[in-house]
């Protein structure tokens, strides 16, 4: 299945982000949305841009989470999580500071464990690290301890982005998700027998 730039202002709008209508659609800094479009960066401008912002490698961490912890079966996730992460942490200094320390908690944790950053790793190491971390067994936890936090701010996080997305949707049999209009065909369909 195939992700777009549209499914991810669908997971922004059942997020609650602000409307979108009449502006271009912001994307995470780092990334491009092929027609050369201006971009809307996530953090400040480069010269008061804050330690706790969100740049290029926390984006690059959290498309390396989303290819480890979204189906094997979903394609265009690259797109998709910049422009989400674009929409949702833009102007959120508290979310984005959390996003922040939770890439460089997960980035110590592998250099302990394989010696390289959590970018840098296979696609099966990063399953596995997830996987030692307990990241799946824990509560997610914004004030909690490491694997917590890790699962707040980013796996959690790219998951909801998922499966609020109608293409994320349809994956779990959720084809008229809240907020997503799913049109007269939809009601007209009856159960699957």
């Amino acid at each position: 299945m195939q992700l777009s730039r549209r499914d991810a202002l669908a997971a922004l709008s059942v997020a609650g982000v602000g409307s979108l209508a009449g502006c271009g659609a912001p994307i995470a800094s780092g990334g491009s949305d092929g027609d050369g479009a201006a971009e809307t960066a996530v953090s400040t401008e480069d010269s008061d841009r804050s330690d706790d912002a969100v740049g290029s490698h926390e984006l690059a961490t959290l498309v390396a989470v989303a290819s480890a912890v979204y189906p094997s079966s979903v394609d265009g996730v690259d797109d998709f999580v910049r422009t989400y992460v674009g929409g949702r942490i833009d102007g959120d200094g508290t979310n984005a500071g959390g996003v922040a320390e939770a890439v460089t908690t997960l980035d110590e944790y592998t250099e302990g464990l394989y010696g390289a950053e959590y970018v840098d790793l296979s696609s099966d190491e990063r399953a596995e690290a997830l996987a030692v971390m307990s990241v799946d067994d824990v509560d997610p936890d914004p004030h909690g301890t490491d694997p917590q936090r890790v699962r707040h701010y980013l796996v959690n996080e790219l998951l909801f982005a998922l499966y609020a997305s109608p293409t994320g949707a349809s994956l779990a049999g959720l084809e008229n998700p809240p907020g997503h209009p799913g049109g007269v065909q939809s009601y007209r369909e009856g159960p699957d027998e």
